[in-house]
């Protein structure tokens, strides 16, 4: 682990800083959200621990406030965690070859720490990302969702606060600098199309995932590359 730390740069190390901080504060207004909407102190603590997957933590407390069923909020969390499938696929060799660190790794991947990994060109580099940000995610996480629960108890609307936007708010934040990449625009664009015309006759979560033609699109997109011309024997 401590060779992890060293691969860091200061870049890497700083950019991952930043999100950890904007993850933070993320996680101070789901936890707010979820005692103001009448969650008991410990629920969102607990589900930090254990699920630890923002999206899917927001979008159950979301439908149970809501008066929706548990169980239809539990199937829609798992819908939504459906894409860490091809997350585990695209960085499978970050996470080792050992049961403990890869249960530990399964457990820490989340869009941010996948995406600083893919980020990175060698393999080094990709496991010291990855468990740097999992890690430093996991531990800003939950120490925000614990002051969050403690300012839910005295905050009666939270909405009032704009909390509830403070993760869509982060999502953009991190989808943005890609769309500087032309390749990325049409996945992007197509993505969010298909999740807004679907929004008003799917159940919350299933936009989201029909979301995921864009990505299909940006594949079926791309250039193949140029076969290498054989070189004459003389």
């Amino acid at each position: 682990m401590r060779s992890i730390w060293r691969t860091l740069d200061r870049a890497l190390a700083r950019d991952i800083g930043l999100v950890c901080l904007a993850d933070c504060l993320v996680g101070v207004s789901y936890g707010a959200i979820a005692v103001g909407s009448g969650f008991p102190f410990w629920a969102p603590m607990v589900m930090s621990l254990l699920v630890f997957a923002g999206a899917s933590q927001f979008m159950f407390v979301g439908i149970v406030a809501a008066g929706g069923n548990p169980f239809a909020a539990v199937l829609a969390g798992l819908l939504v965690n459906a894409r860490h499938l091809p997350f585990g696929f695209a960085i499978g060799d970050v996470l080792g070859k050992r049961w403990g660190a890869r249960l530990a790794g399964s457990h820490l991947m989340i869009d941010e720490s996948v995406a600083f990994a893919l980020a990175q060109a060698e393999t080094q580099r990709r496991r010291a990302a990855y468990w740097a940000c999992g890690i430093g995610l996991f531990a800003c996480w939950n120490l925000g969702v614990v002051v969050g629960a403690f300012a839910g108890t005295a905050i009666s609307d939270t909405d009032a606060f704009g909390l509830d936007a403070a993760f869509p708010a982060v999502l953009l934040a991190l989808v943005l600098p890609s769309l500087r990449d032309r390749a990325a625009r049409l996945p992007v664009l197509l993505g969010v199309l298909a999740a807004l015309v679907a929004t008003p006759f799917l159940p919350a979560g299933l936009p989201v995932l029909l979301a995921l033609v864009g990505v299909l699109a940006g594949v079926a997109a791309r250039e193949p590359e140029p076969e290498a011309e054989p070189q004459e024997v003389r």
